[in-house]
């Protein structure tokens, strides 16, 4: 159905992915301090990870057949709501997690920390990271579509053009036969129009041949002598 390379690159991710949402789901919850941050940052990359492979995908499916494509960009647009579901939970995860940890040592969560900062830096280069591959995506959407549309009526008109030269040929071959006919008509009267003329001719050699037997004859009775 789809190129192998496609293939691949969805078999990567959904390794990648499986093996991120294990990690959210089953490990983070029960970590705290520094193997909760660690854990945070290790899916962090895969996000990425997976983000890349899915605008590896794109471009595979640019390639693809135009009856293949709307499958496979359906396919994409469910793997990049996983990822921006997966990244909100992370961004969510990190927040609760380093107050959790303020509160547990006995301190206070400060946003204004330089750890809070760099943690609320790197989600927002993911979430911008992210808003522009769902950019990208929705635009190479709009592209295949039109080309989708546009080789459908590429389709049509050939397929009309087909059909006007078959009838063109067919009106051709008629007029091929009609002229064969006309041709065949035209010896045939010249034929007939040759017998014709032969007919006069023998016609015209029979009368002459008539009348000097009956001038012969008046000669012989009214102007010979007995």
């Amino acid at each position: 159905m789809s190129s192998e390379d496609f293939e691949n690159h969805e078999e990567d991710f959904r390794n990648v992915y499986d093996e991120l949402r294990r990690t959210a789901q089953s490990r983070l919850p029960n970590a705290v301090g520094e193997e909760r941050k660690r854990m945070v940052r290790e899916v962090m990359r895969g996000i990425e990870e997976c983000t890349t492979l899915v605008q590896e995908m794109e471009e595979e499916v640019k390639q693809a057949p135009p009856t293949y494509r709307p499958q496979m960009l359906s396919r994409l647009r469910n793997y990049r709501r996983d990822l921006d579901k997966l990244q909100r939970e992370m961004k969510q995860a990190s927040g609760t997690g380093m107050m959790r940890d303020e509160l547990m040592s006995g301190g206070t969560y400060d946003p204004d920390s330089d750890e809070a900062r760099m943690s609320a830096s790197h989600r927002s280069k993911m979430l911008q990271g992210l808003e522009s591959l769902n950019r990208t995506s929705a635009s190479i959407e709009r592209s295949t579509r039109i080309a989708v549309e546009s080789e459908q009526i590429g389709t049509e008109t050939i397929e009309e053009l087909g059909e006007q030269r078959e009838q063109l040929v067919r009106t051709r071959e008629r007029v091929t036969d009609m002229d064969q006919n006309l041709s065949t008509s035209k010896k045939i009267l010249n034929a007939m129009s040759r017998r014709v003329m032969t007919n006069k001719l023998i016609l015209g050699m029979i009368i002459l041949v008539e009348l000097a037997i009956l001038l012969g004859l008046i000669a012989y009775k009214w102007i010979i002598p007995k």
